[in-house]
């Protein structure tokens, strides 16, 4: 169970801080949810309580963890399907984990493809979307801004 004050991941989102924990009725049932305030972007998001762990709810890594996280953004790129429906199957996948390095490696493999060739419209919304979830953590782990937490991925992905 988290607290009020709290810095967590809700995967597919992004990271957040807990402002609140309230009892809502919805659809004839009534729970608790955490009311998560999204680090970048502006976005609040009601998560059940109950569910969180079902959901892959996390805490923000630490400033520790952040290196780990730049080793994976400037690795060499993973062996990816030419087809971009299948790419995109596989990419989605891994964002669907939650996990801060599976986040990172989409980031650096889209952001590499698009260097050489341009990505579909659904692959450069899911870049968008995944640079999102990556920043809004690395912004709560290192209180950095989210301009130069994007000048720090782009440096580590592109040399």
């Amino acid at each position: 169970m988290f607290v009020i004050g709290d810095r967590i991941v809700y995967p597919m989102h992004g990271a957040g801080v807990i402002e609140a924990i309230e009892e809502k009725h919805i659809l004839g049932e009534t729970r608790r949810y955490y009311i998560l305030n999204i680090a970048f972007g502006d976005m609040k998001i009601m998560i059940p309580c109950d569910s969180s762990d079902v959901i892959g709810v996390r805490e923000v890594i630490t400033a520790d963890e952040l290196i780990h996280v730049l080793e994976v953004l400037s690795n060499d790129s993973t062996e990816m399907s030419d087809n971009w429906n299948r790419r995109y199957r596989e990419n989605m996948a891994k964002l669907k984990t939650g996990e801060t390095c599976c986040v990172a490696e989409v980031v650096r493999n889209l952001m590499r493809i698009d260097r050489v060739k341009k990505l579909s419209t659904g692959e450069k919304r899911m870049l968008a979307n995944a640079k999102q979830i990556l920043i809004s953590e690395l912004i709560l782990a290192v209180d950095e801004a989210a301009a130069d937490l994007e000048s720090l991925i782009e440096k580590a992905v592109c040399g």
